[in-house]
């Protein structure tokens, strides 16, 4: 009788090793529950979209400013904003999960909810394709691999076809304006960086060794982009866009290759990203064209 007794005790006693999940995040940190999250605090407006995406916005109990994608995000509690968090607020709403923005986030804070006893997975896409694997790892921790699994085979599917039409085009130089004041760009790192080679575009300032640098006026006039593309801050196409004209030896000035690209379909590591991506390439793809096109 004293054998199946200690049997039971060891299946017992191993049962919630057994049970664990984890997954490694962006950083390269290993994040491990004991079972699948169901109250999840979200700090940036793309990890909220990504959770939604995948089946997990009911699960959302708190999230920051601006996440406002698809429009059931906008009723979520706020926990400040992605700069500055509320980590009172956080704390508060007892989350079994926080899933923070590497570069975005401010590191002291995701360390102090770390220390503070709480789970933080470091969301941090820098590839097309790792916007299909964090789904997939979001999968994991919140229990929705199936449909985690099924999102991130349709957004490779159609990554994929946008390859294979952008394939072996000229290549044009394509400045990615972030901001006027200051002057922002993004260097070869950074997840636009990746668009702008899908689609068959040459990022004019990918050496510049910051994600996300400031840069002169001079240098833009120095680097001569084929092409200029702006987010801005909304839908509407920023006015300091055309402020270009003003420098009419740049080459996307003569060319008439000013664009703007909405922001939320371009800057967010989303499966809405491929909707930017294809602008972007369509963008490309006609300025490579004889006589090339407004």
């Amino acid at each position: 009788m004293l054998k199946p007794l200690l049997l039971l005790a060891t299946l017992l006693f191993t049962l919630p090793l057994s049970a664990a999940i984890s997954v490694e995040d962006d950083s390269g940190r290993t994040v491990a529950l004991s079972v699948p999250a169901q109250r999840i605090i979200s700090l940036a407006p793309h990890i909220t979209e990504q959770l939604f995406a995948i089946g997990a916005g009911e699960q959302i109990v708190g999230a920051v400013e601006y996440s406002d994608f698809p429009e059931q995000a906008q009723t979520i509690p706020r926990v400040g904003g992605y700069s500055q968090l509320d980590l009172e607020r956080i704390l508060a709403l007892e989350p079994e999960l926080v899933v923070g923005w590497q570069s975005g986030n401010d590191p002291r804070q995701l360390e102090r909810l770390e220390q503070l006893g709480l789970t933080v997975y470091r969301s941090e896409p820098r590839a097309l394709q790792a916007i299909a694997a964090s789904m997939r790892r979001l999968g994991v921790l919140s229990g929705r691999t199936e449909q985690a699994e099924a999102e991130a085979t349709l957004f490779m599917q159609k990554l994929q076809r946008l390859a294979a039409m952008n394939r072996d085009r000229p290549a044009r130089r394509v400045f990615y304006q972030i901001w006027n004041r200051p002057l922002m760009t993004i260097n070869g790192e950074h997840l636009i960086a990746d668009v702008i080679r899908l689609c068959g575009g040459e990022n004019v300032f990918s050496d510049l060794p910051v994600l996300t640098p400031k840069i002169s006026t001079e240098a833009v006039l120095a680097a001569d982009p084929d092409m200029i593309i702006a987010s801005g801050m909304g839908e509407a196409r920023p006015e300091w866009l055309d402020e270009w004209r003003r420098w009419e030896q740049l080459s996307a000035v003569q060319e008439q290759q000013l664009h703007f690209i909405p922001p939320d379909l371009l800057q967010r590591a989303t499966p809405r990203l491929l909707l930017g991506a294809e602008q972007m390439c369509g963008m490309i793809r006609d300025a490579s064209l004889p006589g090339g096109s407004p």
